[in-house]
This record gives structure tokens, C-alpha cells and sequence, in this order.
């Protein structure tokens, strides 16, 4: 158990207006940036040499996480000059790998939260003698990912994308991001071109009778696709349902970075994060949401389940719930926004200017 290869190189479009100047691996979830869990996570398995997949904003990873020995860890950089998709990204770092062609190399999706068992899923690939082994994950509605049906022993039949209508949905079990390769099969990619790992790679391998094992591992799972997504793995991590030993304090209700500012009657619920030198006024409320570095919570806000950018402010009696306020952005005084509102970075919202209720 010595390598993995994180992909990173994604627009994070969905994120938008967090991933504006920030690639979504680096979005800070509790405290430090997304990828810092990952990282923590795939060390305490086992892994020593990481190579990362960037594309978009790539220059932000290296100054931050340097060659990795904080961590304990060999990071190693590999930069795409046109986007690959996450096959072609594989097959693009395959020559800083050293592992031998028998031997499993990990990949993780830059932007997936799991509880997932990475011993248990390679010890799965090695005992079952598999070419690629999938961690998957049992989801109520399946639609809007890949199902993986298995038989009783876990051998995958099928890759069925995003299935619309009753009939196509066999099973609740989805692709969950997480694979093991056998070496070897990552050399059969096809290089230099796009490729889709789950619309190309594996279909074909399928297709040629490879051996494709799935392991199913119902712990937490959660796409950080979206901000709603986003402002809950992060709550959870805080809280302790999703498991890392990155978070930076213990488990709790709130996690407070040493040079913020918190007033004494401010309440801080749910897993909050409120990051460096952020400010949170008396008589603010703010549950289940991050308060990235630098952001300032006026007096009387209500801020709920939502994300506010790096050095965005929100006025005094401001009502938040499910929001997104980009970086230096400026939400008024007693503006009431509601779920999906993206405030873009910079912008000013004047004082009272949207609202659900009367002024009065």
C-alpha cells in the first residue's frame, strides 16, 4: 500500500462563486482545505506517495502542501494543459508512478468526503485477484449518478449512467469514486486525449472481460459538488460524523480558529466553522455554516447552513439560509436571502435591499 493518485484538476463550476479563486480541493471544509482531509486520510491507510492531477488554478497546491512532508507524506505535481477527464488524467501522471505492474495504485476523486475503509478496499482487490476494484456506495435516489450492479460475490456486471426511468434503476448501488488499479491496466488508457474513466475505461475493460470487483462500504458519503453539499460535509466533519484526523480541534459544535473573534453572546451550532481573523458580532446566530478567513458577522445576522467567503461581510440583522457569499463580498444590513442565492465576489448588496417579509 504505497501510492495514490488524486484528481484535482476540476473547474469546481458548480461551486461557483467559492471556486472563483479557489480550485474546490482547497476550499477550506473545517478548517483546512478539503484536500488536507484526503490527504490525512489516504497517510493513515497507509499511502506514502501521492501524485495530484491539477488543471484548474494549478499554481495554488504546491505553495500550500509543498512536497508533502508536514504530512508525512511524497507529494509529487502533475499539471494538464488541456483538461483530460478523470481517465485521461490518470494515464497522465502513470510515468511519476512507481509501482511495479502487479502492485495496486488508489485513486480518489478531489471531491469526495468518505468514511471509506481504503485498507479494506485493497485488501478486497488483492484477495479477489481483481484488475480494478470500485469502492461503491448504497444511495436512496440513484439518479443522479453511475449505478454499478455486482453479483453475490461483488463482480460488477454493468455501468449504467445516470438512469431516468424506474426500469433502469437494478440497484442502489452507485459508483462512489474511489478505485483501485492494477498498475498495469492504467498503462492501457489511451494517452494524450480525454478519456472518462466511468464512460470509456471501465466499460471496455468490462467489455474485454477484465475483472472489475466492487466493494460496497456504506459509511459517510458525500459529493461536495455544491455548496449545500460543501457547508455540510464541512458541518460534519466538525461534528464528527465524517471521519478525518485533519480537523484542526476536537469534535463539537463549532470549530473557532485561534484568531477569530467570537462575542461572548454570539451562538455558534451545528458544526460552524468560523475561520482566522473572521469576526462574529454579539447576538449573531450562526449554525451548521463556514465563515471563511477574514469575514466579518454583524451584530443580530442569522446565518444558517451557508458558506460566506473570505473577507465578505454580512450586515447587522441579515437573515441568511442556504447561501453562497462570495469573497469580498458585501451583504447589507437586513437583507433577508433565502436557499440557492449566490452573492457573487465583491458585490454589494445595499442595505435592505431583498427581502421575503416587510420592513417593518
Amino acid at each position: 500500500m504505497t501510492e495514490a493518485i488524486l484528481l484535482v484538476g476540476g473547474k469546481g463550476t458548480r461551486l461557483r462563486p467559492l471556486t472563483v479563486n479557489t480550485p474546490k480541493p482547497m476550499v477550506p471544509a473545517a478548517g483546512v482545505p478539503f484536500l488536507t482531509h484526503q490527504l490525512a486520510r489516504a497517510k493513515a491507510a497507509g499511502v506514502d506517495h501521492v501524485v495530484l492531477a491539477t488543471s484548474y488554478l494549478a499554481e495554488v497546491f504546491e505553495p500550500y502542501f509543498g512536497d508533502g512532508s508536514r504530512l508525512g507524506l511524497h507529494l509529487e505535481y502533475v499539471t494538464e494543459d488541456e483538461p483530460l477527464g478523470t481517465g485521461g488524467a490518470i494515464r497522465n501522471v502513470a510515468s511519476r508512478l512507481r509501482s511495479g505492474p502487479e502492485d495496486p495504485v488508489l485513486i480518489f476523486n478531489g471531491d469526495i468526503l468518505t468514511g471509506l475503509d481504503i485498507r479494506a478496499l485493497v485488501r478486497e482487490h488483492e484477495t479477489t485477484g481483481a484488475d480494478v476494484s470500485l469502492h461503491l456506495s448504497r444511495v436512496e435516489d440513484p439518479r443522479a449518478y453511475g449505478l454499478v450492479p455486482t453479483d453475490p460475490t461483488g463482480r460488477v456486471q454493468a455501468f449504467l449512467e445516470k438512469p431516468q426511468t424506474p426500469e433502469e434503476i437494478v440497484t442502489d448501488q452507485i459508483n462512489a469514486g474511489a478505485y483501485v488499479f492494477r498498475r498495469s491496466v492504467i498503462d492501457t488508457i489511451p494517452a494524450g486525449r480525454a478519456v472518462s474513466v466511468e464512460r470509456e475505461t471501465f466499460p471496455e475493460l468490462l467489455a474485454a472481460g477484465a475483472h472489475l470487483q466492487g466493494m460496497v462500504d456504506s459509511t459517510y458519503w458525500l459529493d461536495l459538488g455544491t455548496p449545500a453539499a460543501f457547508v455540510r460535509g464541512s458541518a460534519d466533519l466538525v461534528l464528527g460524523r465524517a471521519p478525518s484526523p485533519a480537523v484542526p480541534g476536537r469534535r463539537g459544535d463549532r470549530l473557532v480558529l485561534p484568531t477569530a473573534v467570537v462575542a461572548p453572546d454570539a451562538k455558534l451550532t451545528g458544526g460552524t466553522v468560523v475561520g482566522a481573523h473572521a469576526r462574529v458580532a454579539e447576538g449573531a446566530r450562526v449554525g451548521g455554516s463556514t465563515v471563511l478567513d477574514g469575514a466579518v458577522i454583524e451584530p443580530g445576522a442569522v446565518v444558517t447552513d451557508s458558506l460566506i467567503g473570505k473577507g465578505a461581510r454580512v450586515g447587522a440583522r441579515a437573515r441568511l439560509t442556504g447561501v453562497v457569499v462570495g469573497d469580498g463580498a458585501h451583504v447589507g444590513a437586513d437583507n433577508e436571502l433565502r436557499d440557492g442565492v449566490r452573492v457573487w465576489c465583491d458585490a454589494t448588496l445595499p442595505a435592505a435591499s431583498v427581502r421575503f417579509s416587510s420592513d417593518q
